[in-house]
């Protein structure tokens, strides 16, 4: 199988851009299913039944991976038999035994207005270098909404100050261009002129954002130092970079914007995917009505109206 596996991912990487994040994953469940495969005694792909297909999914079940962590295993599998039944590979295409399990629908966290404004103001607190940094970052993940990886492979010519833009590269190199408001712009300039200088070894260092050793920021670096502001402001540990992500989706289409635009601003290419933040602020504006009408504070209904109607 690994070299079936090897020309799979090669396939997927050059032939369908696939970013090397997705190819790892892609990698590491597939090599899973293999790991399996030698554990009941199946040698090759060749000899494979829908019986190990329907075990394989039942060991990832017993196993007690979520319902989501399994259908993005089970999706892989399906990719990888259609691949090699294209090739030739296999005789019979077993991916059609391979049903997709169903997935409980959550919906992403996001930070309600007043708890983002907190974690921006934990971050303009410290007027430093890396101060300077961490608070273009976060403004810039708000402001955007771009991808963890995304935002760190951001480059100083990606930047347009005057047009109040950058240009964003995000899955399988796809382009777009991100509009930035005047205040963004302002974080952005103060950091390239008393921040990112400092910051520097080599003066001919492209990245944006790098670290106290002038090195390019990673998803690690990002992620604690997103968990750093977070802590300091008081708000929940389950906030990440794609938090606010989430939130800054869902803060627009309360802000009014359409949902084909937002689509385009956060780089999704179906718009389905983009759906989901119409759920996410019809709960908010749902909560938002309870707590604020008061009409609604009444456990069983109006009593004036309990009492007029005989009850």
């Amino acid at each position: 199988m690994n070299t079936q596996l090897q020309q799979f991912l090669h396939h997927l990487k050059f032939e369908r851009g696939y970013s090397p994040n997705t190819l790892e994953a892609y990698e590491r469940d597939l090599l899973q299913f293999q790991a399996f495969l030698e554990d009941v005694g199946v040698p090759t792909l060749q000899m494979v039944t829908p019986a190990e297909l329907d075990n394989f999914i039942e060991s990832l079940q017993a196993r007690g991976h979520k319902s989501a962590t399994v259908a993005r295993k089970v999706a892989a599998l399906r990719t990888f038999l259609k691949f090699l039944y294209a090739e030739g590979v296999m005789t019979v295409d077993l991916m059609e035994w391979l049903h997709q399990p169903k997935v409980e629908k959550r919906l992403p966290h996001t930070l309600s207005l007043e708890q983002m404004n907190e974690l921006l103001a934990a971050a303009a607190l410290e007027d430093t270098p890396l101060g300077l940094r961490d608070r273009a970052m976060l403004e810039l993940l708000y402001a955007t909404g771009m991808r963890a990886s995304e935002i760190i492979g951001v480059k100083v010519g990606d930047l347009n100050l005057p047009s109040g833009s950058l240009r964003c590269f995000g899955k399988g190199g796809k382009e777009r261009v991100l509009p930035l408001y005047p205040s963004m712009v302002r974080v952005l300039q103060h950091y390239l002129e008393f921040g990112r200088p400092l910051l520097l070894r080599e003066p001919s260092e492209g990245m944006l954002f790098v670290n106290n050793l002038g090195q390019p920021l990673t998803r690690q670096g990002l992620w604690f130092l997103v968990q750093h502001y977070v802590e300091a402001a008081g708000l929940p540990s389950w906030v990440t970079p794609h938090t606010l992500r989430h939130t800054f989706a869902t803060h627009l289409l309360e802000g009014g914007a359409e949902l084909r635009e937002i689509q385009h601003l956060l780089g999704h290419a179906n718009i389905t995917t983009t759906q989901i933040y119409t759920e996410v602020s019809g709960q908010r504006k749902r909560k938002v009505y309870d707590q604020a009408h008061p009409r609604a504070h009444f456990p069983n209904g109006d009593p004036s109206l309990a009492r007029d109607i005989g009850e």
